[in-house]
């Protein structure tokens, strides 16, 4: 318990501080059980305590625990054939991430990002009230989708906004949308933490004893996401996550 304490104290957090790791980490466990949208106010917070860059290394690690908690809770309702079109250019664009994330600047970067989930929104609103039973068919949207989550993932963590509007396009169901997200990201930050590991070096035992302490957290918070979600209809999620998504990318381009 000592080592324990002494790895914690190395951070050297306010009480203030450690109060928003609890919100931030209650809000992951509750974004992984389906309250999509609320992702970049985790990553806000974690900005805040830990600053942009050494806050992912920080993350990385919790959003791997909350993506088990939904990967065996919703991993009847995965449907492989949305996620086998995603991945390759996600990955794709995880490399990407990892070679330009020291060279561009994060405030341009964050607004770029805002800008284009805006502009997705804005045209798959247009799409829905012209065609309400029109599903993009094109592997150039799919492929698109992929590589910026990929970017983002690497950059900010911020790629749920983008694979969220892929998977609105595809029209899924509320479960299904959930469980497929959930195995894309399992694998996906599986997939980053090595680059965390040696090649940014923003994960560390400490971080990784903060880690820990956060594991309760996130598991109330899946719990909280897992019974709200079930009240939330179908046609109502759906316009959930397109308000959710929006407000989320003015969060961005203004914070």
């Amino acid at each position: 318990m000592e080592n324990i304490l002494n790895y914690l104290t190395a951070f050297n957090l306010s009480i203030y501080n450690w109060f928003l790791l609890i919100v931030a980490a209650i809000f992951l466990g509750m974004g992984k059980a389906g309250i999509k949208g609320i992702g970049v106010i985790i990553v806000i917070l974690m900005a805040l305590i830990f600053g942009s860059k050494q806050s992912t290394g920080v993350l990385i690690p919790m959003m791997i625990v909350a993506d088990i908690f939904a990967v065996i809770y919703y991993h009847k309702h995965t449907q492989w054939k949305y996620l086998k079109k995603l991945l390759p250019t996600m990955i794709i664009g995880v490399l990407v991430g990892v070679w330009v994330g020291n060279d561009i600047s994060e405030h341009l970067f964050k607004q770029i990002m805002a800008v284009l989930i805006l502009l997705t929104i804005v045209v798959m609103v247009y799409s829905d009230k012209k065609n309400a039973n029109s599903i993009p068919k094109n592997p150039i949207f799919s492929g698109g989708m992929g590589l910026l989550s990929g970017i983002t993932s690497m950059i900010g963590n911020l790629a749920g906004s983008f694979a969220d509007i892929y998977f609105l396009a595809m029209r899924l169901p509320k479960n299904e949308f959930i469980g497929t997200a959930a195995w894309l990201f399992f694998i996906i930050n599986v997939f980053k933490l090595p680059f965390h590991i040696w090649v940014w070096k923003t994960i560390s035992v400490n971080s990784l004893m903060l880690n820990i302490i956060t594991i309760p957290l996130i598991l109330f918070g899946f719990y909280i996401g897992m019974r709200l979600v079930k009240l939330i209809h179908n046609e109502a999620y759906r316009k959930f996550i397109f308000i959710a998504t929006g407000i989320g990318a003015i969060l961005i381009l203004f914070k």
